[in-house]
């Protein structure tokens, strides 16, 4: 089987990680650096031809990301139906888990939807990371409640407890309900660095806690639910479960959309990662060169926005 190369995804204000400012999506991947990767930083293998039909055959197994986990069972249907012979078991779990079965092993590729921490590349020195498509949060509202739009700052007051009536944002005279994902969640995790954490006026990196009030769901349709179906309620959703049933609120002017997120003006975006022990498996490998190629890509484009 033939082997992949690889290369770095660099992507512009995604990621607000421990190593400094986020990079732009939109640029062209840079070569890999062999040694392991500094805090938060994202790699992908190189988008080649997908192996033969019916080239491929045994198992796999992934875990992790709730996120990512609905987009790995699509790409993995697809892959089977190319390679008959293959059998690929996606399991949840959340981000933390996704990035824990990849290091020790127990997986062969792990799924994050968040940046990598400087303490989990510690303590999992030969994890690699392979960023498969950008997301965007949307901040979301229950049909009820009319806004125009908000700004980072306000989403981050509304979910310290600081703006309690939708009343001081431009909404409606309500008490607010805030909705939130549990501890160990990578869109909370992502949530937290892309809205919660500001920069004081000394320059230096600050961040407020989610308010002990929020409605704590244990997934993206779980919050969406609690949003579309509660009065008064405001919550965050991937780009990738939107729907009808909750209002769409813009930040800073601009609506969550692919195109904004690529343009860089839409702020609240972050990548969604596989993960791997070392060099992938060559099972592993032939995934994500497909996911990486055009077909994969088209499927990931159903949904979020492609990489490559």
């Amino acid at each position: 089987m033939r082997r992949i190369s690889f290369v770095s995804v660099i992507i512009v204000a995604l990621l607000l990680g421990s190593c400094g400012s986020p990079s732009n999506p939109t640029q062209a991947p840079a070569a890999q650096v062999t040694q392991a990767p500094a805090a938060g930083a994202t790699k992908a293998p190189e988008a080649t031809e997908a192996p033969a039909t019916g080239a491929v055959a045994g198992r796999l197994s992934l875990a992790g990301s709730t996120t990512v986990q609905p987009l790995a069972e699509v790409l993995a249907e697809a892959f089977m139906d190319l390679n008959p012979g293959l059998a690929i078991e996606v399991q949840g779990g959340g981000s933390s888990v996704g990035v824990t079965s990849a290091g020790e092993g127990t997986v062969e590729i792990g799924m994050a939807s968040r940046a990598i921490k400087g303490s989990e590349f510690e303590k999992f020195p030969d994890l690699q990371v392979f960023t498969i498509a950008l997301d965007g949060i949307a901040i979301v509202t229950n049909p009820g409640i009319e806004l125009s739009s908000l700004s980072v700052e306000q989403v981050r007051d509304i979910y310290a407890g600081e703006i309690t009536n939708f009343s001081e944002v431009g909404g409606p005279n309500v008490p607010i309900t805030v909705v939130s994902r549990e501890e160990g969640s990578g869109t909370r995790a992502a949530f937290e660095e892309l809205v919660m954490e500001y920069k004081d006026a000394a320059g230096a990196t600050q961040s407020k806690l989610i308010s002990e009030r929020a409605l704590l769901q244990q997934s993206n349709g779980q919050v969406r639910t609690t949003v579309a179906t509660t009065p008064n309620t405001i919550g965050y959703l991937s780009f990738g479960f939107l729907d009808d049933s909750t209002k769409m609120v813009a930040i800073d002017g601009f609506e969550p959309t692919a195109e904004n997120v690529k343009s860089g003006q839409y702020p609240i975006a972050r990548p969604l990662n596989m993960l791997s022990k070392g060099q992938p498996t060559e099972l592993a490998e032939a995934f994500l060169s497909y996911i990486l190629g055009e077909l994969g890509q088209t499927i990931v484009a159903q949904d979020y926005i492609r990489v490559n």
